[in-house]
């Protein structure tokens, strides 16, 4: 196996866990932190621009999966490198978002 190609499942991993808040918040209606909100990443985007981030975000996820390599879901190796960007994303995007959210709040709180 390339491991340039596990890199690539990696980041593909990460676009596709990044892609489902801003596209579900979108498709909800409700506005969402994107890189387009001022201050950048803070401030809240439309639902539209959600939308269209989330998208983006899905296309770079399939490209980087299923066009780079022969991606096998029953690979173990591929399968750890797409989950390992998902996870790193999500907890990354835990903490960071959380702030806005009420997501990092003390047990009992």
């Amino acid at each position: 196996m390339n491991w340039l190609h596990d890199i690539s499942y990696l980041f593909g991993g990460a676009f596709l866990a990044n892609a489902v808040p801003h596209f579900v918040s979108g498709v909800m209606g409700r506005p969402f932190q994107s890189p387009f909100a001022r201050p950048s990443g803070e401030g809240l985007s439309s639902s539209t621009v959600n939308v269209l981030w989330g998208l983006a975000n899905f296309v770079i996820a399939y490209l980087l999966i299923a066009r780079v390599g022969d991606f096998d879901l029953r690979a173990a190796d591929q399968a750890i490198a797409v989950g390992a960007g998902v996870l790193l994303i999500s907890l990354t995007s835990a903490r960071l978002f959380g702030r806005f959210h009420g997501g990092n709040a003390p047990a009992g709180s």
